[in-house]
């Protein structure tokens, strides 16, 4: 009664409705958060799909010119560009190979004009064809039972020996562990945290770059001066987001007028091509760093 009279009624039946109304929200809200995270494990889901599908269309592609290439002649050298599991089953070929002792022979060539003496031995005739592949992996035994070139993304120091295994380590060829790829182009820049091959964190964005200089205004020094300046911002930008992820181990790719300017951080920079929006051009630039070519003399 009293209630009604001061009028304290209408309030409360007031905050009754707000607070159901708020209540739905927050029903409203976890039933969104649900959705997203399983739009985003479909979406995970999806793109490993298309990742395997994408090393099954080049294994198959390399197949096919291996086949031209037998057919073109024998003088004619196998290759093949090797993706994810692929990679991994060659690795493991490589390390069940044993001979006795100083049977196989493994060197890593860092400069095809600069083959070691010891690679030229090793492979005789073959030594031209290493040099061809170079830098690279190259593996041979006493028997000649084996030969083969491999590209490395994350290069060791030169060495070259026999022993009774194949010298390598598995981090030079694929992911290992946590570490950090950050796609760097003039205007655009991505950055993923990874735990081997999985993606744990993702950063991206782009930048406004002047494209062409237009016929009035100003002169075409002026306006390469001004383009400079934005790339020059934008490189600090990127420089600045890694700087905040911190990362060990980080693998800088991209475009080559900019990727260099990373060298005092990364363990590794290589020019790649990738294009598309920053989570996808980062997609891209991932598989093109851990791609290994595979060339047999």
């Amino acid at each position: 009664m009293l209630d009604r009279l001061l009028g304290r009624a209408s309030l409360k039946e007031r905050v009754a409705e707000l607070e159901e109304a708020n209540r739905h929200l927050e029903r409203q809200l976890e039933a969104e958060e649900e959705r997203r995270a399983d739009a985003a494990t479909d979406r995970q889901r999806a793109e490993e799909r298309a990742n395997r599908l994408e090393d099954r269309v080049t294994e198959l592609e390399d197949r096919v010119e291996r086949l031209q290439s037998a057919d073109g002649g024998a003088g004619d050298r196998e290759a093949e560009r090797l993706h994810g599991a692929r990679v991994a089953e060659v690795l493991d070929r490589l390390a069940s190979f044993e001979t006795e002792r100083e049977g196989v022979f493994t060197a890593y060539v860092a400069d095809e004009h600069d083959v070691p003496d010891a690679v030229r031995e090793a492979f005789g005739d073959r030594a031209e064809a290493v040099s061809g592949a170079a830098p690279c992996l190259a593996v041979t035994d006493d028997a000649g039972l084996l030969s083969v070139c491999l590209s490395v993304p994350v290069a060791p120091e030169p060495f070259a020996g026999w022993d009774e295994r194949v010298q390598f380590e598995r981090s030079w060829f694929e992911p290992v562990g946590t570490h950090t790829v950050a796609l760097v182009r003039s205007d655009l820049f991505a950055l993923g945290e990874y735990d081997g091959r999985e993606r744990t964190a993702f950063h991206g964005f782009d930048s406004e770059l002047k494209s062409q200089h237009s016929k009035g205004g100003f002169s075409q020094s002026r306006f390469e001066r001004l383009r400079d300046q934005q790339i020059a911002t934008h490189v600090e930008r990127c420089r600045a987001a890694i700087d905040e992820v911190d990362p060990e181990r980080l693998y800088v790719v991209g475009e080559g007028s900019v990727i260099h300017r990373f060298d005092d951080r990364a363990t590794v920079t290589k020019a790649v091509d990738a294009t598309g929006d920053p989570e996808a051009a980062l997609a891209d630039a991932v598989r093109s760093l851990w791609t290994v070519r595979l060339v047999a003399p």
